[in-house]
């Protein structure tokens, strides 16, 4: 954090250097990144990441969105605009606060070209199944997404019912566990460790940690099954 000299911020540890939270899935040659993080051209250049061929938003957060300028570099490798897919709430968003990119215009300037989806409902991407999960964030909402038998969860206080069926069956689980201390918009670290268990989540992944989260020094209070997330981490899933 910014101006901050705690043990974490000052840490020389790589698990303790935190960029802001997103996530790059790749399937079969393609690569679908899950939020446009305002870190996004800092991890594309430290990852070597080459192409970007779908974007999925989780919601319009300024921490995971304002990074959408930074895609423009990867219309080089496409014919076309890249798709990029929100809920309905966050389609409105994305108009009105970058209608240079999403509204019609002359087409001067240089700004990234996107082609705007909404799901509301399963749908697919570069043939891969996702689901959206909706979850609470505080009075608002955002959205997860299930790829399989993985999970991808950030940003959230509160999982509905009717989106618990959804995550059924999962064996790896990414979700948001910002602190020890409760917050208001995010799940802390014993709220997300007791919904992974209520879903019977063999792995669990402990993302959008906060500068009071020592990687090595907290992992020792986790529970077996659970780990935090770090910057660069690859998952495989099967």
């Amino acid at each position: 954090m910014p101006g901050c000299d705690c043990a974490v911020c000052a840490s020389i540890d790589p698990c303790d250097q935190r960029t802001r939270c997103s996530a790059l899935v790749s399937w079969r040659g393609k690569s679908i990144l899950i939020d446009a993080s305002t870190d996004l051209r800092q991890q594309a250049l430290r990852e070597n990441i080459r192409r970007i061929d779908a974007v999925l938003f989780t919601h319009t957060h300024a921490d995971h969105l304002h990074g959408i300028d930074d895609l423009r570099p990867f219309n080089r490798h496409h014919d076309g605009p890249i798709p990029v897919y929100a809920s309905a709430m966050a389609e409105n968003h994305l108009r009105r606060v970058f209608p240079y990119i999403f509204c019609a215009g002359d087409g001067e300037g240089y700004r990234p070209e996107l082609s705007l989806n909404t799901f509301d409902g399963p749908f697919e991407v570069c043939g891969l199944p996702i689901t959206p999960v909706l979850l609470q964030h505080g009075r608002g909402e955002a959205y997860g997404f299930r790829f399989g038998p993985f999970a991808y969860l950030t940003d959230c206080s509160g999982l509905p019912d009717s989106s618990r069926e959804l995550l059924r069956g999962i064996s790896t689980l990414v979700i948001d566990g910002l602190r020890w201390r409760p917050h208001t918009t995010h799940f802390n670290i014993p709220e997300a460790v007791a919904c992974a268990n209520s879903l019977g989540i063999k792995r669990v992944i402990l993302t959008h940690l906060n500068h009071e989260v020592a990687h090595r020094r907290d992992s020792q209070r986790l529970p077996e099954g659970v780990e935090f997330a770090y910057d660069g981490q690859v998952i495989e899933v099967k």
